[in-house]
């Protein structure tokens, strides 16, 4: 589960490193251009001037547009990650709680287990608890497993 999580925060780290890497290209308004095929400098009309005025404010709309969707797409990482951690938390709380209702003395390292393992701890926790159903406690109304002589909770037979 530690796993998936650092590998989305991996992917959330390079993917918003591209993402602000791209810079909308210089905006320059020059009144002459050099041209790469000879040595002499070219003079430009107001007209050509203004053309590639407007070609670099698209691509600089473009380079806008493109670099929002990243966002979206950050966004959306953010909310898998917090849903991951949201559901590793309920597990840890799950693995807590039926640990305690079958009469566990280690129900907080077995969290610690399967915190630091995931779903290999959770198999082995599944695999190792004690076996068999939960009844309710006609004392305190806590689960306790049929089979125990006292309830995990008030201690009551």
């Amino acid at each position: 589960m530690h796993a998936f999580i650092s590998l989305v925060f991996i992917f959330l780290v390079t993917f918003s490193a591209s993402c602000l890497a791209q810079e909308p290209p210089s905006n320059p308004t020059p009144t002459e251009s050099t041209s790469p095929y000879s040595s002499q400098t070219e003079v430009l009309s107001p007209e050509e001037i203004a053309e590639r005025q407007r070609q670099a404010d698209q691509a600089a709309e473009d380079a806008a547009k493109a670099c929002g969707a990243c966002g979206g797409s950050m966004a959306m990482m953010v909310i898998v990650l917090v849903l991951v951690v949201a559901l590793n938390i309920a597990l840890l709380i799950w693995v807590a709680r039926d640990a305690k209702s079958r009469g566990m003395d280690s129900s907080v390292l077995w969290m610690f287990l399967v915190m630091s393992t995931g779903v290999i701890g959770l198999v082995i926790y599944i695999f190792s608890r004690p076996q068999g159903q939960l009844k309710q406690c006609p004392s305190c109304n806590g689960k306790r497993l049929a089979a125990s002589a006292k309830c995990p909770h008030c201690q009551n037979p």
